[in-house]
C-alpha cells in the first residue's frame, strides 16, 4: 500500500465541493442582516454545521462507492477507498466523526435558537446523505431524480432558510425563491458530475439520471437548471446586475460543459458549476445587505 500524503487526504475530502456547501449559508446570514437579524454566533455555527456535513458526505460516498466497486476506473479526485490508499474503516470512521461533530455544532445552534423542531430536519440530512450511496439500495443509483431533490432541498431550501431562520423566525417569499435558486445550482453541480462519469457509471451498474437520460438529454436539463437558477436570484433580489453576474458565469458553464465529453475533460466544467454556486451565494448576499429595504 502506498503511503497515502496530505494532498491525498484533501482530494478526499473533495474541497471543491465545500463552495455549495457554504454558499446557501452565506445567503441565509444575509438574509437574517436584510431583516435586521443577523447573528455573527449564529451564522458561524449554521456554516460549521453545512461544512462538516459536506466533507461527510463525500467521505461516506468514497466508502459506500469504494466496498462497492464502482469507483475503481473513476476519473476525478483521489477515492481513499478505492485506491487502496486508506483501509475503508477509516474512512467509515472519519465520514461518521465528521456527521456527529455537524450534530454537536447543530444542537448548540438549536438550544441557542429554542428550534428544536429542527432536530428532525437535522436527522433527516444525515439520513440523507448516508442513503445517497450507502445502505442495499441507495437513491443514487436509481436514476429517478431522488438525488438531484435532495440536493435541491438540503442544499438549497433546507441550508439557506434554516440559517435565516434560526435568527429571524420567519422566512419571506423573496427568501423561498433565493433558496430555490442555490439548491437549482448545487443541481447543477450534481449533473456535471455525473455527466463527467456518465461512461464508468454505466459500465459497473450505478444507474444516476445522467446514464439513464444520456448525453443529450442531460445537457439540456443542465440547462434548463441553470436558466431557472438565474432566474430565481433576478426575482428572489429584483437587482438587473446579480442576475447579468450570474448569467455570465452560467454561460461559461454550459458553454465548457458542451465542449467537452464524458471523462477528464469535463472537470474544468465542474469547477466552473463550483464558482457558479459560490458566485450565486456571494451576488445575492451582497445584493441583500446592500438594499434598502426588503419585504
Amino acid at each position: 500500500m502506498s503511503k497515502v500524503t496530505a494532498k491525498d487526504w484533501l482530494e478526499g475530502a473533495r474541497l471543491r465541493t465545500l463552495p455549495a456547501a457554504g454558499a446557501p449559508v452565506m445567503i441565509g446570514a444575509a438574509s437574517a442582516s436584510a431583516l435586521a437579524t443577523f447573528s455573527p454566533g449564529k451564522s458561524l455555527l449554521a456554516l460549521l454545521v453545512a461544512l462538516l456535513l459536506q466533507i461527510g458526505v463525500n467521505f461516506a460516498n468514497d466508502y459506500s462507492d469504494g466496498i462497492r466497486g464502482t469507483d475503481e476506473n473513476r476519473v476525478g479526485p483521489t477515492r481513499l477507498t478505492a485506491s487502496g490508499l486508506v483501509p475503508r474503516r477509516t474512512v467509515l470512521t472519519l465520514a461518521l466523526t465528521c456527521f456527529a461533530l455537524a450534530g454537536v455544532a447543530g444542537l448548540a445552534l438549536i438550544w441557542w435558537s429554542g428550534t428544536w423542531w429542527m432536530l428532525i430536519v437535522g436527522v433527516l440530512a444525515v439520513i440523507a446523505a448516508w442513503f445517497y450511496t450507502g445502505g442495499k439500495r441507495p437513491y443514487g443509483y436509481l436514476g429517478v431524480g431522488i438525488s438531484e431533490l435532495m440536493v435541491f432541498v438540503f442544499f438549497g431550501l433546507v441550508a439557506t432558510i434554516g440559517t435565516t431562520w434560526v435568527q429571524a423566525y420567519r422566512c419571506p417569499w423573496w427568501l423561498w425563491v433565493l433558496a430555490s435558486g442555490m439548491g437549482l445550482a448545487s443541481v447543477a453541480l450534481l449533473l456535471i458530475n455525473n455527466i463527467r462519469d456518465i461512461n464508468t457509471d454505466r459500465e459497473v451498474g450505478k444507474t444516476t439520471l445522467a446514464v439513464r437520460l444520456g448525453w443529450n438529454a442531460t445537457q439540456a436539463l443542465l440547462v434548463a437548471t441553470l436558466i431557472a437558477s438565474v432566474t430565481c436570484a433576478f426575482i428572489g433580489t429584483g437587482n438587473f446586475w446579480v442576475f447579468l453576474v450570474l448569467l455570465g458565469f452560467a454561460a461559461a458553464v454550459v458553454w465548457v460543459s458542451l465542449q467537452a465529453r464524458p471523462g477528464d475533460r469535463m472537470l474544468r466544467a465542474l469547477k466552473l458549476a463550483g464558482f457558479y454556486a459560490l458566485a450565486y451565494g456571494v451576488a445575492v448576499a451582497i445584493a441583500l445587505i446592500t438594499t434598502p429595504s426588503l419585504p
